[in-house]
């Protein structure tokens, strides 16, 4: 039993009703706008002062909701230019958004000690195998990222053959039993504008330090990749 403000006793369906966020609703019209206007990626939404007045909310609420959707990677803000769309599916529940970044920085603390360890091990134990499925794996990033996608496959085979490098079974095993945690640490990081073409070039000095056998220069190559996968706009979001 639940005593409201009014000092009314009530139970079960009649407890007070709690309102949606506004920019919540505000997410939910502008993905409809989105979708009933045909816009695909590249195309500028309209401006924030015309979209505010048409929806008969204040450009501050408005603004809260192009956060939301900046931080998922589905529209570009480009101070002083607009806001452009940059992918059209779904757009992902605030409570899912709000999990993840609770836990992301505690997945990328366990990534950072986890690939520069299986880096160390890597550029001394490599074989040739090792180093041509890591070849494989950045040839895969590299035509996905030339034909415009994420990379996220060539990546993930990336990370995975560096992992296998190691030749540490305890280690890849740990490696394997965080592939989701790491998974979503890595859409996160490459849906960053200009982060696929970063991402692909950290990638490729990580293989040149393990392929010449420096242990010291593999760690280093991995902890600046780790740094700038940590730099992502969902941990600045403050909802």
């Amino acid at each position: 039993m639940v005593r409201t403000p009014g000092g009314a006793e009530t139970t079960g369906a009649l407890r007070p009703v709690h309102r949606t966020r506004l920019y919540e609703q505000l997410v939910q019209r502008l993905l409809q706008h989105i979708h009933d206007s045909g816009l695909v990626a590249g195309d500028r939404l309209p401006a924030e002062r015309d979209l505010a007045q048409r929806l008969g909310v204040s450009r501050n609420s408005l603004k809260q909701a192009f956060v939301v959707l900046e931080v998922q990677g589905m529209v570009d803000i480009r101070q002083g230019d607009g806001t452009y769309l940059r992918r059209v599916d779904q757009a992902e529940a605030l409570e899912v958004l709000l999990d993840r970044k609770q836990r992301l920085p505690d997945i990328l603390d366990a990534r950072e000690a986890l690939e520069a360890k299986l880096a160390e091990l890597a550029a001394l134990r490599r074989t040739d195998l090792d180093l041509r499925d890591m070849d494989a794996a950045l040839q895969t990033m590299r035509e996905q990222v030339a034909a415009g996608d994420l990379g996220a496959e060539g990546d993930r085979r990336f990370h995975a053959a560096m992992a296998a490098a190691g030749h540490s079974a305890i280690l890849q095993e740990f490696y394997g039993a965080l592939a989701a945690q790491i998974s979503e640490t890595r859409l996160e990081s490459l849906r960053q504008p200009g982060r696929p073409a970063q991402s692909l070039a950290q990638h490729e000095r990580i293989v040149a330090a393990v392929r010449a056998g420096d242990a010291v220069a593999a760690v280093a190559a991995v902890r600046e990749h780790v740094t700038a996968v940590s730099s992502v706009r969902l941990l600045d979001w403050q909802p």
